[in-house]
C-alpha cells in the first residue's frame, strides 16, 4: 500500500483543493465547452475557494459530452497520443494522462493482490482504452498476462489452470478512479486524482489531474453511497458502496 493511500484527511483536502482550482482554471481557460458551460450558469473559477464550493459548478451529463468532445479538448491534437471511442463517447489522452491512468490501475490491481508472478487473463478487445491501461499496469507490476479476444473467461482459465497464482480479475472495472477494498466492503475512491460527490443518490466525479479532457462534476449514472467510517485496511481514501 502506498503512503498516499494512508494520507491524513487534512492533508488530502489541501491537495484536493489545490488540484481542483488548477483543473478548473485550466478547463475554463483552454476548453470552449467549459467556457460556455460555466458562463451559462454564471460561475467563474474565482468562485471556487473551498472544496464545498464545487457545488457552485454546474453538473455535466453524458448527453452533453457526446458530440462535444472536440470542444472539451484543452490541448491541440498534436499533444494527444491516444483517442478512444467506447460506448459512443470519444476520449482523448496525453502521455501524462496515460501514465497517470496506469499508475491508478496499478494501485487497484495490487489492492486485489495481483503481484509479480500472478497470471491474469484479459478477456476483451484491446481497442478499449481502459483495457490497454490494465495491460500496461499488469506488465509494469510484472504479472503474466493472458490475452484473449474471444471474451471467454473460461478460455483464459483453461490457459492458466495449472498456475497456482492465477487471478480471475473481472472486467470491466468499477467506475473510473475506484479500487476494491480488501475488506470486501465497498470501493476506495482514489481521492488524490478524483473528487467524488453523491448528488441525489448518484455518484458525481470531478477529475483532478486529467489534462486533455477533464471532467468536472460528471454525472456517472451510478447510484452510490459514501461511507465515512475508518476502513480496517488502513486506507484513508473515502469508500463508496455501488448500488
Amino acid at each position: 500500500m502506498l503512503d498516499i493511500e494512508r494520507i491524513r484527511r487534512e492533508e488530502l483536502e489541501i491537495l484536493q483543493l489545490d488540484r481542483l482550482r488548477k483543473i478548473i482554471d485550466w478547463a475554463y481557460d483552454k476548453s470552449a465547452f467549459y467556457q460556455r458551460h460555466f458562463q451559462r450558469h454564471a460561475v467563474t473559477p474565482e468562485d471556487i475557494q473551498s472544496l464545498a464550493d464545487v457545488g457552485k459548478l454546474p453538473l455535466m451529463t453524458r448527453d452533453e459530452l457526446i458530440g462535444n468532445e472536440f470542444e472539451l479538448l484543452t490541448l491541440p491534437l498534436s499533444s494527444i497520443v491516444r483517442i478512444s471511442h467506447v460506448g459512443g463517447l470519444m476520449k482523448f489522452y496525453t502521455r501524462e494522462d496515460i501514465r497517470n491512468n496506469v499508475e491508478l490501475m496499478i494501485r487497484a490491481l495490487m489492492a486485489a493482490d495481483v503481484l509479480r508472478g500472478s497470471i491474469v487473463g484479459i478477456a476483451g478487445d484491446l481497442s478499449d482504452s481502459r483495457l490497454l491501461d490494465v495491460l500496461y499496469a499488469l506488465e509494469s507490476i510484472g504479472a503474466t498476462v493472458v490475452l484473449n479476444e474471444s471474451h471467454s473467461v473460461e478460455t483464459v482459465i483453461t490457459l492458466a489452470e495449472d498456475a497456482l497464482t492465477y487471478k480471475d480479475f473481472k472486467l470491466p472495472a468499477p467506475p473510473e478512479g475506484n479500487l476494491f477494498c480488501q475488506c470486501g466492503f465497498g470501493y476506495h475512491v482514489q481521492e488524490d486524482n478524483f473528487l467524488a460527490e453523491i448528488v441525489s443518490g448518484e455518484l458525481v466525479i470531478t477529475t483532478l489531474t486529467a489534462q486533455a479532457m477533464p471532467l468536472i462534476r460528471y454525472q456517472t449514472g451510478q447510484l452510490a453511497t459514501i461511507i465515512d467510517e475508518p476502513c480496517p485496511c488502513g486506507r484513508t481514501f473515502t469508500r463508496i458502496i455501488l448500488e
